[in-house]
């Protein structure tokens, strides 16, 4: 079957030498703004600029694929290092850079800024916005970014605090900034805004805690926001709301909504976004609800869950000039497993059953690969990239998916493990998609997750997660047999998706899930990094590995690739961290790959011999925690309080992770006092580690305590090969 790459006006104009005229396309006046800067045209156009990376994905497309062929399937071996720079943030690092006529621009963790000299790795300037420690306690999964925007002469970033900033891209100077959320709800940015003629568009993170999801646009020469478009219906909306809000309001339980303690509905939209200029529709990814358990978010019938509750899990198209909605196709009706549809979006055209169609192509949490109409959000067909038990497939003619009951655990009210987990089948890490080959490629992983919801859950809207199950459910006991059998079951894979035929034509299986973003470039090649801590080059075609570098650290950023001078680059910023590498059990990922957080900018070109300096050993406090003393119902009021407030960024078990403090080490645990001047008196909020004051009693806290100690006791016995029955 025929295949072509997404073409678009730009293409279509740049064949006809008329790429003058794409600001006509796009409404005009915003080219005049950016006058020796990047345009409109510019940015239509970009898939023809191969030299520069100008926007998050490449191209509106978010196609990740690069036509640069210099390095290549028969040279790459000898890819050597270029230059390197470290960065002064010791967490994960997400971000795509951008290239701009031979600079290099970044984000990195805690939403600090960096620009670079692309060829020499000069650093040319630096901004921190400074956001407060504490905020680091409403973000659900490391307080990462993931990049720029560009138009003009400036930058734009969302930092995790929430607001917009606007940086002269030559000084790094702040040009204007604005805040785009209310900061005294649990609101994140940690997705790169977009630009389309002239409009900065930007959305936000918080599903977790209980917030109301919405993407807005603002004026990049004055940051005034210009529309704001709600992912879910408000509680006591009126004929005023906009018809797709009513139309939304049908599908919940709008009294819940509107309830004294209703937490926001959720429908985040924090990632992906692409755009069809030829179209003129903005495609935005919403995610999960707030919260996660549709019993208590949209209660039906004796306290089931209810109704499809849009537009959470679900890509709406709308038209990014005034915010107007045009169509939605929703993923996971009655989403209740946080399998949010914020995963990267790519936009192609194929020849499908003979016939050449505009697709968006996505893999969301939920398992299934997502083949839509562009133009019309029609289904065309889905299959599961990684195992799925939650439902047996997608009906073909209503597009809906056909679930297992025994895993609607909102319905029944039993624990239920599922398929994908709440991490999803693939996350955040962006996929490629190589036109030559007719392949997208996506970083994905399996690893269920056990589901038990809450009894008499209520919410918190000061601190830890309002999801309605019990993240403590899974909590692994300490014999090792189990944790061997879990660690035996969670694989990454890197696997070359043929979406007409909707199936692999390769997969390679990695050491350890959570592995790096892609790049797919015109040489044939395939890059990523890997959670072994490997930088890897496959063969596009076959999947052969080609090359791989050690980077002395987890890489799950994707990379770029660009050209200065007629000599090609490319750059992956690594670092270790994102929400696998802190909520899943830290002796589970030391067994599948033994890996720390090395933040870098890593750059490589043909024949560079630039070294890394030696590798640090990777030290570990020894468990040498004080005696268990406190009563089983102490210990397990202190396992239910971890769960619900510290699993999330301690990992559950107080299993640590390489990336924040394990716990079960912690110097605090000799004494009542300091833990509580951690805990309650916020001692190392400037750390990202807030007051959990007035969410938790002093009993409570005293409680954490003594369970994080049995569970030091449970696993320093285990290491000296001592089995002992779990209380």
């Amino acid at each position: 079957m025929r295949r072509a790459p997404f073409a678009g006006a730009a293409a279509l104009m740049l064949a006809g030498g008329l790429l003058a005229a794409c600001s006509g396309l796009l409404g005009g006046a915003g080219d005049e703004s950016a006058a020796g800067g990047i345009t409109a045209a510019m940015l239509v156009g970009a898939d023809g600029d191969s030299a520069n990376w100008i926007s998050h994905g490449r191209t509106y497309s978010e196609q990740r694929y690069a036509p640069l062929d210099q390095i290549n399937r028969e040279n790459v071996g000898q890819l050597g290092l270029a230059w390197y720079a470290d960065m002064d943030t010791a967490r994960g690092q997400e971000a795509t850079p951008l290239v701009i006529d031979g600079k290099l621009y970044l984000t990195t963790a805690w939403s600090k800024v960096k620009a670079f000299d692309a060829v020499t790795g000069k650093p040319l300037w630096s901004y921190d916005p400074k956001v407060p420690g504490e905020t680091a306690v409403k973000a659900c999964c490391d307080v990462v970014n993931r990049g720029l925007a560009a138009w003009g002469d400036k930058l734009f970033l969302g930092t995790l605090d929430g607001r917009l900033v606007a940086l002269d891209r030559n000084s790094g100077k702040v040009v204007w900034e604005t805040v785009t959320v209310d900061q005294t709800k649990s609101y994140t940015i940690t997705g790169a805004p977009r630009v389309i003629d002239g409009k900065v568009i930007i959305g936000n993170g918080g599903a977790e805690f209980g917030v109301r999801g919405f993407v807005a646009a603002y004026d990049a020469e004055t940051g005034k926001r210009l529309w704001q478009f709600f992912t879910v219906p408000e509680g006591g909306q009126g004929k005023e709301a906009p018809a797709y809000l009513q139309k939304a309001a049908e599908t919940w339980n709008m009294d819940a909504l509107a309830a004294s303690d209703a937490i926001g509905g959720g429908g985040t939209v924090w990632d992906s976004m692409a755009y069809d200029p030829e179209l003129d529709l903005l495609y935005i990814g919403v995610g999960n609800g707030s919260p996660w358990n549709r019993a208590y978010r949209s209660p039906g019938k004796d306290g089931t869950g209810a109704g499809d509750n849009l537009y959470l899990s679900s890509i709406v198209a709308i038209r990014p000039k005034t915010g107007e909605y045009v169509w939605h196709y929703q993923t996971t009706p009655g989403e209740t497993w946080d399998f949010t549809a914020t995963q990267h979006i790519i936009l192609a055209d194929l020849t499908i059953d003979g016939r050449l169609r505009k697709v968006l192509m996505q893999a969301p949490k939920n398992g299934f690969f997502y083949v839509i109409d562009r133009e019309t959000g029609k289904f065309i067909s889905a299959k599961p990239y990684v195992t799925v038990n939650w439902a047996s497939g997608i009906d073909p003619v209503t597009g809906r998916p056909i679930e297992n009951p025994e895993t609607r655990v909102d319905k029944t009210g039993k624990p239920a493990l599922v398929t994908p987990g709440a991490l999803g089948g693939h996350n955040w890490h962006p996929m490629a998609f190589h036109p030559g080959e007719g392949l997208v490629y996506i970083p994905a992983f399996e690893a269920g997750m056990m589901y038990a919801p809450e009894a008499n859950w209520k919410p918190d809207r000061a601190r830890g997660f309002n999801v309605g199950f019990n993240l403590g459910a899974g909590d692994l006991p300490p014999d090792g047999g189990f944790r061997r059998q879990v660690a035996g079951s969670l694989r990454g894979m890197l696997v070359a998706w043929d979406p007409v035929a909707q199936k692999p034509r390769w997969t390679v299986e990695h050491p350890g899930p959570w592995n790096g973003g892609l790049l797919a470039t015109g040489g044939g090649l395939v890059f990523q990094g890997t959670a072994g801590s490997e930088f890897n080059a496959y063969d596009a075609g076959t999947g052969k590995k080609l090359w791989s570098f050690a980077a002395q650290t987890g890489v799950v950023a994707p990379p770029i690739t660009y050209s200065v001078g007629g000599e090609q680059y490319v750059a992956v910023l690594a670092g270790w961290g994102g929400a696998y590498a802190l909520s899943v059990d830290g002796d589970i990922i030391r067994r599948k790959a033994p890996v720390r957080n090395i933040s870098r900018l890593l750059v490589f070109k043909l024949g560079g011999t630039a070294k890394l300096p030696p590798e640090p050993a990777l030290a570990e406090l020894p468990l040498d925690p004080p005696p268990s003393r406190a009563s089983a119902e102490v210990i397990a009021l202190g396992q239910a309080k971890y769960g619900r407030y510290c699993a999330v960024c301690h990992a559950p078990g107080a299993v640590g992770s390489t990336v924040l403090p394990d716990l079960r080490r912690a110097g605090s645990l000799e004494s009542a006092e300091a833990w509580a001047a951690v805990v309650e008196g916020g001692a190392l909020k400037d750390n990202g580690m807030a007051s959990f004051k007035g969410s938790l009693t002093k009993a409570e806290i005293e409680a954490i305590r003594a369970y994080v100690i049995k569970r030091a006791n449970e696993d320093k016995a285990l290491e000296a090969g001592k089995k002992i029955a779990r209380r």
